[in-house]
């Protein structure tokens, strides 16, 4: 395997990780954590482990962002009054 493709990936790695770390609204973060989980498949990838990386593709990149945006979207939704059930 080249060796500056895998520096060129661990480059990407380390900044994105970096963005996702200094990203402050929790909506942006979890969209930069799917890059990042991207970023972590493509390197597994050059790394010649794609069995790891398929499963860094759908847990990283797909699964735990989403639940983090799920998340975010119940913490943020303003509370019903229950006044209309009395």
């Amino acid at each position: 395997m080249d060796d500056p493709l895998i520096v060129v990936a661990l480059l990407l790695v380390a900044a994105t990780a970096t963005t996702a770390v200094a990203t402050r609204d929790p909506s942006r973060q979890a969209l930069v954590l799917a890059v990042l989980g991207t970023v972590l498949a493509v390197l597994f990838t050059v790394l010649q482990a794609p069995d790891v990386a398929l499963s860094q593709l759908a847990v990283g990149s797909a699964l735990t962002p989403l639940l983090i945006m799920l998340s975010v979207r119940k913490v943020r939704r303003p509370q019903r009054k229950k006044e209309t059930e009395r």
